[in-house]
């Protein structure tokens, strides 16, 4: 790759009162990955027309190949219903599907078409996320559902990891568990070491334990994204506060410093809070102030940019 330079943030917005379930594109100041400003006039770039007609949760992919760019979504209008909130029912009768748009250059998007990815006894499909799979050579899709015993979701259960290959983010394998810790565990990201980092090819797991007397969110290292992994941190950024989740990580341009955010529903203003480190296979986050973040700024991906893709975002119309 290029060169990088600048960051783009693809997200969503909290709003009880409106209709903000949409997806939003920021992009940094320059090559700050701590001061940022929404692109389109603040305005969603995209939105669901099907489906529940909400889209939460976003996560964006560049294309192995460079060819081109895919976002993946939670299905999902959480303030459908107003503002008594069951998530009993949205994750047991939910969507089993994820939102997929197509980009050929960031700023041109395809129409959303709606993959079902999830089994017939799952209760949802939430918070997608994807990586390229050097093994396979085809891409690892991962999000949280809910299994049952059966197709009616009758009973009790928790949130597990499930996966899938795909090689065009049309197509899918059946789902298959990945992670299974017995409680309820939400919002996997995963961080693939690459050259510039310090071990190639090691594989971070990040995800929140949702019990209330659970881990929060923990990070664990491993060499195989099925294989056995390593806590070194859990608790994480619990200083800031317990009400967070959806974390995000991503490396800095310029130095050996990577960054975690998490997405606290619990302070006000809502919205990411940011952990840094550098020392990526000690798991020792430590939290940093002074981020320039649009308030309501919820759940989503950073993706480290060219400066040919920063060049064609700063300057870009969203019709």
């Amino acid at each position: 790759m290029s060169e990088r330079y600048g960051y783009a943030l693809v997200h969503f917005v909290e709003d009880q009162h409106g209709h903000a379930e949409k997806i939003y594109l920021s992009l940094s100041r320059g090559d700050d990955p701590l001061r940022w400003r929404r692109l389109n006039g603040g305005e969603a770039v995209l939105e669901s027309v099907a489906g529940t007609t909400g889209v939460r949760d976003p996560h964006i992919i560049r294309r192995h190949d460079g060819s081109g760019y895919h976002i993946i979504a939670t299905d999902l209008c959480v303030w459908a219903g107003g503002p008594v909130l069951d998530w009993d029912a949205m994750s047991r009768n939910g969507s089993r599907d994820l939102v997929i748009w197509d980009s050929p250059d960031l700023v041109h998007w395809s129409e959303p078409r709606y993959v079902t990815v999830a089994p017939e006894n799952a209760g949802m499909a939430w918070a997608p996320e994807a990586h390229y799979d050097e093994d396979s050579g085809d891409y690892l899709v991962y999000w949280s559902s809910k299994l049952y015993y059966d197709a009616s979701r009758t009973g009790t259960s928790y949130s597990r990891i499930l996966a899938a290959h795909t090689s065009d983010f049309v197509t899918f394998t059946p789902a298959q568990v990945a992670l299974d810790q017995g409680v309820e565990v939400i919002d996997m990201t995963v961080y693939v070491e690459d050259a510039q980092d310090p071990q190639p090819g090691r594989v971070h797991r990040i995800a929140k334990d949702n019990d209330p007397q659970g881990r929060g969110i923990f990070h664990e290292v491993g060499r195989e994204f099925f294989g056995p992994f390593t806590p070194v941190a859990e608790g994480v950024g619990r200083e800031i506060a317990e009400g967070i989740e959806a974390p995000l990580i991503f490396r800095d341009n310029q130095e050996a410093r990577w960054y975690l955010w998490v997405d606290s529903y619990e302070l006000d203003p809502q919205g990411y809070r940011v952990l840094t480190t550098t020392d990526l296979g000690a798991g020792a986050w430590v939290p940093l102030q002074g981020i320039e973040l649009p308030a309501a700024t919820k759940h989503g991906t950073v993706l480290p940019l060219t400066r040919a893709e920063y060049d064609a975002l700063d300057g870009a119309r969203f019709d």
